[in-house]
């Protein structure tokens, strides 16, 4: 019979196509992966794996058996929700990716509603980037992830997964205090096209996007600087070497030395959690949804203001 974790591991390796990232994604060693896959092979009496250069490429049979592990994986999860359905309570261990602001933002107040809600429910949260946390629920590697995109630029679902509104979070742009928008009531992007902006690192869906906008206004962005975190680019914003566009979910204090302005054209993000529609009936996958929304509602009700003097626009 054929071992379902050794299945995992292949199927994970096929997907990555490396050794060290399925291990990153199964968390553990790369000397674990190996020893599973040998393993199966000794199981399925078939070479899986070849050497390529310093990598390694599935064989004919391993591309066979990783086709088949895909989709009893894909089944195995598709059990387990039909037997937490028919229980009907949020029970067991529910997997739970969310990007950096909304770990920070929302993710407290989440999972201590679902604790207190449903006590025999184990919540893991993983912080991770979007695109990471779509593709791993339509894997079925997780269970709920927390995405976002923006006004003028979607993020592409793949078919067969559910989305649910969770939270329009405006953003502002962040100047120095010296800066001479600093005193606006609002602000258009294209008011930077002589600025020198801080952004996300390349091939982000967050930079992606701030190229676009600024683009389609006909501004060729300056980018001096790139930086992951959000209070790291406020920091450089506070050094006076940057402008950033900062939403205001997960912001925290902000540095001494930035202003923030907010953008004359209510531009925001679309915070939704995802879910495979398969899953649907999961009580515990229904019960983080709701956790989710509730928490996205008492966030929208004390949304803060951007902190700029109430004074006229200045000329």
């Amino acid at each position: 019979m054929l071992n379902l974790e050794r299945l995992r591991t292949l199927d994970a390796v096929a997907r990555h196509g490396s050794v060290s990232a399925a291990a990153a994604e199964l968390r553990v060693t790369t000397s674990a992966v190996s020893q599973q896959l040998a393993k199966l092979e000794r199981e399925t009496g078939e070479r899986l794996l070849a050497r390529q250069g310093r990598g390694i490429r599935l064989t004919d049979a391993g591309r066979l058996l990783a086709a088949h592990a895909e989709r009893i994986l894909s089944q195995v999860a598709l059990a387990r929700s039909d037997l937490e359905a028919q229980r009907g309570r949020a029970v067991g261990r529910l997997l739970l990716g969310a990007f950096p602001t909304a770990v920070r933002g929302m993710l407290p107040a989440v999972l201590t509603r679902l604790r207190a809600d449903h006590p025999h429910l184990v919540v893991i949260a993983e912080e991770m980037r979007p695109e990471e946390a779509v593709r791993r629920v339509d894997r079925g590697d997780l269970d709920v992830a927390v995405v976002l995109d923006w006004t003028n630029r979607p993020l592409p679902l793949p078919a067969g997964l559910s989305k649910a509104v969770v939270l329009d979070d405006p953003v502002d742009v962040a100047v120095p205090t010296g800066h001479p928008l600093a005193g606006r009531r609002d602000v258009s992007l294209e008011d930077f096209a002589d600025d020198e902006w801080v952004s996300w690192p390349k091939g982000e869906f967050c930079h992606e996007w701030l190229l676009g906008t600024l683009r389609a206004q006909g501004v060729e962005p300056r980018i001096a600087h790139m930086a992951d975190e959000h209070h790291t680019q406020l920091v450089l914003v506070a050094a006076g070497l940057g402008v950033v566009v900062s939403p205001r979910l997960g912001r925290g204090s902000v540095p001494d030395g930035v202003r923030m302005v907010p953008v004359r054209q209510a531009m925001r993000r679309h915070v939704f959690a995802v879910w495979r529609a398969d899953a649907d009936t999961r009580p515990s996958v229904r019960a983080t949804v709701d956790a989710l929304r509730a928490t996205g509602r008492a966030l929208a009700d004390r949304e803060p203001a951007g902190d700029a003097p109430d004074q006229e626009p200045s000329v």
